[in-house]
C-alpha cells in the first residue's frame, strides 16, 4: 500500500503546531478508508479499536436509545476527529457514526492514542479543544429544548448546518449533505410532522427550499429573526 502523505493532515486544526517530520510519523501509522454512503464508521457500544479523521464527506452521529430509538446527535465535517474514545476515557464507541455520503477516512489504532497525547502536546491540546466545543454544543442545545420554540430550534440546527457545510448555489445556501426532516426532527427534539409542517410554512415565505434529502436556506437573514425569535409564529 502506498504511503500516506503529510500534506493529507498539514493544515488541519488539530494538528497545528506540529512540526513535519512529526506529522510524518503521524500519518505514517494510519490508514486510509472509503466507507460507503450509509454504512457504519463505528458502532455504538462496539469495542475501540480505532480512532479517526473525516478526510473527506460527511458523517452523521447518531445515539441509540435503550428503548430502540435513534436520535441524530450531530455531523462531523471533514478535518475533524471521530471515535477519540480514549479522550473520553471510555474503551467502547459512545454512538453510532454512519457515512452521509461516500467518505474517505484516516484511522489509527486506539492504542496509539496515549502516545500521540504525550508525544504531541498541542494534538492533544487541540483534541480536548474539540472536545470542549462539542461539549459546549451539547449543552446549548440541552438550554435550547428547555427555553426556545420549536420554531426557533428548527430555525437555529438550519443555520448551524449551514455554518459547518453550506454551499452557495443559485437557490440559496445548500446544506452540502444529504439531510431528511426526520433528521431535523431528531436533531430538535420535535416531530417528523411539525419539522414538515414548518418547513412548508417557511417554503411559503421564501425562507428556504427543501426536497427529498435536500435542504438550501434561501433567506439566512430571516431565518436568523425566526431563530431569535423575533419572527411570527408559523
Amino acid at each position: 500500500m502506498a504511503s500516506l502523505d503529510r500534506s493529507l493532515i498539514a493544515g488541519l486544526s488539530v494538528f497545528e503546531g506540529i512540526a513535519a517530520a512529526d506529522l510524518d510519523r503521524i500519518v505514517g501509522q494510519a490508514r486510509s478508508m472509503r466507507v460507503a454512503r450509509d454504512q457504519p464508521v463505528f458502532e455504538q457500544e462496539q469495542e475501540a479499536h480505532s480512532f479517526f479523521l473525516l478526510l473527506d464527506g460527511h458523517v452523521r452521529v447518531v445515539k441509540s436509545t435503550p428503548d430502540g430509538h435513534e436520535v441524530t446527535v450531530r455531523y462531523i465535517s471533514p478535518g475533524e476527529l471521530m471515535g477519540i474514545a480514549g479522550a473520553l476515557g471510555r474503551t467502547t464507541y459512545p454512538a453510532n457514526a454512519v457515512a452521509a455520503v461516500d467518505c474517505v477516512v484516516l484511522a489509527w489504532p486506539s492504542h496509539l492514542w496515549p502516545t500521540f497525547a504525550t508525544s504531541f502536546p498541542s494534538f492533544s491540546a487541540n483534541t480536548y479543544k474539540m472536545v470542549g466545543s462539542r461539549l459546549q454544543d451539547a449543552h446549548m442545545r440541552v438550554i435550547e429544548m428547555s427555553t426556545e420554540q420549536v420554531e426557533q430550534r428548527v430555525a437555529n440546527a438550519l443555520l448551524k448546518l449551514v455554518k459547518q457545510s453550506g454551499r452557495k448555489t443559485e437557490e440559496g445556501i445548500l446544506i452540502d449533505f444529504p439531510i431528511s426532516r426526520q433528521d431535523i426532527a431528531e436533531m430538535t427534539g420535535t416531530t417528523l410532522h411539525t419539522v414538515s409542517r414548518l418547513l412548508s410554512a417557511w417554503e411559503d415565505q421564501g425562507l428556504v427550499k427543501s426536497g427529498r434529502q435536500k435542504v438550501v436556506v434561501v433567506e439566512p437573514h430571516r431565518l436568523v429573526v425566526v431563530a431569535e425569535g423575533r419572527g411570527s409564529k408559523s
